[in-house]
């Protein structure tokens, strides 16, 4: 079966967001490993400035309701939207890189670079919405993740032998994640235009209405929020955890970032073909599970087991979890909302993802200073089997078959 679709607009879609992927994989380093590491190496943050950093990308998922409304009241298309959010990410991290070692400019400009970047994911969804069939979206997704995430993993070993050798060049680091943001960019732009009907206009929290009219929606939202705050709880800490020596690891940078940027996508690379086919065919909420089990796995080994090839273990089961919530969480609104509601679906979506992002770094970083990081990964675990348990009454719905997506509320 050809990876790439015969049709138009999907097979221009498919290619530039194959070349999009390149830059894009380089820039997902960034919040998965670079920026604690440069906060703590580099500038020696306090917790309330690592825990910033680290919720800055969920300030941007907070916040994603608005670009939605104000794409439909200004009458742009979707992709100069997202382009133009992936500009001002460029002038952040640009900023950031000339401001030398002073935390006073990195840390506003790289929260205002990272909110930026998560902005634009409802604005993406609605393009694969829009462009990709409903047959092949999660094969077609998963297939670009493969790109990105090969980029992700070569990006990740040389930046962390780079600031191995010398932390100075963190500069040059920022300089090349601007410039890719402004490849994104350009690419988003070359795609065919996607337009969402006009608003007269602007409703900022009217995409919240589907959470009261969707039951489903409602009730998965719930389930997710459990879920994401258990997770992010343990994904606040992942390198602080290995890269702060209070907690008895002394590795490298370059360990550092095998352990925690490497690996992972080495994991994500081998398995999400795989899991964007089993996103296409198979009963979602049941994937749902078994994905939230890879994450459990991860959580305990990461923390409960204090050896490296535990952390190694650890991080893998997390990548292969990632792998396939990667899938689950940027289409899944695909399966439930109507075509024209996809963005907004996805935004609600963000938002809720963002209020317990933001949350989630400002209650881990306190914990594992005073509790120790056992006490972090224990409530993790603890908070995802909760959100397991209650995906498990929609199993047997006929509605977490795959290929059609959904009316809300279906009865």
């Amino acid at each position: 079966m050809p990876i790439a679709p015969s049709e138009n607009p999907a097979r221009r879609t498919f290619l530039f967001d194959n070349l999009r992927a390149w830059p894009g994989g380089c820039v997902e380093t960034l919040a998965m490993t670079f920026l604690v590491l440069i906060a703590v190496r580099v500038f020696h943050a306090e917790a309330w400035q690592k825990a910033t950093l680290v919720a800055a990308s969920s300030c941007g998922l907070l916040l994603s309701l608005f670009p939605v409304q104000l794409v439909r009241r200004t009458g742009i298309s979707v992709n100069a939207g997202t382009a133009l959010l992936w500009f001002m990410s460029a002038g952040g991290l640009l900023i950031a890189a000339l401001g030398g070692k002073t935390m006073g400019v990195f840390l506003p400009s790289m929260v205002g670079a990272l909110l930026c970047i998560t902005l634009s994911i409802p604005l993406m969804s609605q393009i694969y919405r829009k462009h990709y069939p409903d047959r092949s979206r999660g094969r077609l997704f998963a297939s670009t993740a493969v790109v990105r995430k090969s980029s992700a993993l070569v990006v990740a070993a040389v930046f962390g032998k780079v600031l191995e050798n010398n932390l100075d060049d963190f500069r040059w680091i920022l300089l090349i994640y601007s410039l890719c943001c402004c490849l994104m960019a350009g690419c988003v732009l070359a795609m065919e235009r996607v337009h969402l009907q006009r608003a007269n206009q602007i409703r900022l929290f009217g995409a919240l209405e589907h959470v009261r009219e969707d039951r489903i929606f409602r009730s998965m939202l719930t389930s997710w929020m459990i879920l994401g705050f258990g997770n992010l709880l343990c994904w606040s800490i992942f390198v602080e955890y290995v890269s702060n020596p209070e907690y008895g690891y002394r590795l490298t940078e370059f360990t550092i970032a095998f352990i925690t940027g490497s690996l992972p996508e080495i994991m994500f690379l081998i398995t999400v073909v795989a899991w964007g086919i089993i996103f296409d065919r198979a009963n979602f909420f049941g994937v749902r599970m078994i994905l939230n089990l890879f994450f459990i796995g991860g959580i305990f080994f990461y923390f409960f087991v204090h050896e490296v090839w535990a952390l190694c273990i650890g991080i893998s089961l997390h990548g292969i979890g990632r792998a396939g919530g990667n899938i689950a969480w940027s289409l899944w609104v695909t399966k439930f909302a109507k075509a024209e509601q996809v963005a907004e679906y996805m935004s609600v979506h963000t938002f809720f993802c963002g209020v317990r992002g933001v949350i989630a770094p400002f209650v881990a970083f306190p914990m594992i200073a005073i509790l120790g990081p056992r006490w972090v990964g224990g409530a993790g675990v603890i908070c995802i089997f909760v959100a397991t348990l209650m995906i498990w009454p929609h199993l047997r719905m006929k509605g977490g078959i795959g290929a059609t997506p959904l009316e809300p509320d279906p009865r």
